[in-house]
């Protein structure tokens, strides 16, 4: 399950967008999940990871945005509500 809120905050409050892109940092063999994020706040998200990553804060690693999209299997299973917010005609960006 995921956020069904971008993880920017604007002026100290919670972005009301759904999550367009799982914001991922690939360093080496591994990557870390790190937000999800709506493509107005895209540029915000790189951003703010670069600041962390220059601090230390973060692994080092290249910046990775995945398009969300959803999924079905044996034992997850969704309703049309769930489906909703997700924009299947999207195209990679």
């Amino acid at each position: 399950m995921l956020p069904d809120k971008c993880s920017v905050l604007e002026e100290g409050k919670q972005c009301v967008n759904p999550p367009e892109f799982i914001v991922s940092v690939i360093s080496g063999n591994d990557e870390y999940m790190v937000a999800v994020t709506c493509q107005k706040h895209k540029h915000i998200v790189s951003g703010k990871i670069d600041i962390l990553q220059n601090e230390g804060k973060m692994h080092e690693g290249k910046i990775s945005f995945s398009l969300v999209k959803a999924i079905g299997t044996d034992c997850v299973h969704g309703d049309t509500d769930d489906f909703v917010q997700i924009d299947m005609n999207r195209s990679k960006n």
